[in-house]
């Protein structure tokens, strides 16, 4: 079995400077066909992130994704990982720690998503991940946003009960993203691993609890001794620990992903 997650660089990727929700970061796009936001994980748009984003453009998708934090295509490592996220920590802009929160950070995402559909003709689909995995259910507030991938959401970490049953959006914005789900307008699938303490399992009940059919769970196995050796410290379910051979429960989760998108962007017959 292969032993490291698909990689991949930023050839082809072009890259420009996007404002939204007063704020300005660059974006890098490629691709063609509807509209996917993929916001980076921790610490940035890594050589992982690049390979789950390729795919995406492999697979037909015109992918756009912001660069709040990071160096683009700059491999993971632990001490760059851990210095993005002490800036994470204190930014007002994504206000780690906070409950029922709204975060500055998804007014630029919603912007993002909002111009891309314009672009593309049709809804989007949004995946956030691990530090950014529930922005992407903030997104959904905007009506052009049809599809949700919360992969291992990690904020606001999980320092309390309140903070672990946090869905990481404020009452207000929950409301209105059920209310659209209600509706038919947007659906979303939450991913994790079963043991990874930094996604409580607590955070995707209370999603569920709100929006019923139209949030899916996906969680994969990762106690002890589970068949596919994953460690209890599993945590990125569409990067690190994909791995493409047949049955692998981390590819399979990823293929669900693109069929999801498809599924939810596919244009409406006239």
């Amino acid at each position: 079995m292969p032993t490291r997650a698909p990689e991949s660089d930023l050839t082809g990727w072009v890259r420009s400077p996007f404002t939204g929700g007063g704020l300005t970061y660059d974006c890098f796009e490629k691709g063609a066909g509807p509209g996917v936001v993929l916001i980076p994980e921790v610490p940035g748009i890594t050589t992982e992130v690049l390979g789950l984003a390729d795919h995406l453009v492999d697979e037909g998708f015109t992918v756009v994704i912001p660069s709040p934090f990071g160096e683009p295509g700059r491999p993971v490592s632990a001490g760059y990982a851990l210095r993005v996220v002490a800036r994470l920590c204190v930014a007002a802009e994504f206000r780690a720690f906070a409950t029922n929160a709204h975060r500055p950070i998804t007014d630029y995402l919603r912007a993002v998503a909002s111009d891309l559909a314009s672009r593309t003709g049709g809804s989007v689909g949004v995946i956030g991940m691990c530090f950014t995995g529930g922005f992407a259910l903030a997104a959904a507030v905007d009506d052009s946003v049809a599809a949700s991938v919360l992969s291992q959401p990690g904020v606001p970490f999980p320092i309390s009960k309140a903070a672990r049953q946090d869905p990481s959006v404020s009452v207000a914005e929950f409301d209105r993203i059920a209310q659209r789900a209600n509706e038919g307008a947007v659906c979303a699938i939450g991913l994790r691993f079963s043991n990874d303490s930094v996604v409580p399992p607590a955070r995707f009940d209370a999603i569920k609890r709100k929006l019923g059919d139209a949030f899916e769970v996906i969680q994969l196995d990762s106690s002890p001794g589970n068949e596919w050796g994953f460690a209890g410290s599993a945590h990125s379910v569409l990067t690190h620990e994909v791995r493409e051979v047949k049955g692998h429960p981390a590819l399979a989760a990823r293929e669900r992903v693109v069929a999801f998108l498809r599924e939810r962007l596919a244009p409406v017959a006239p």
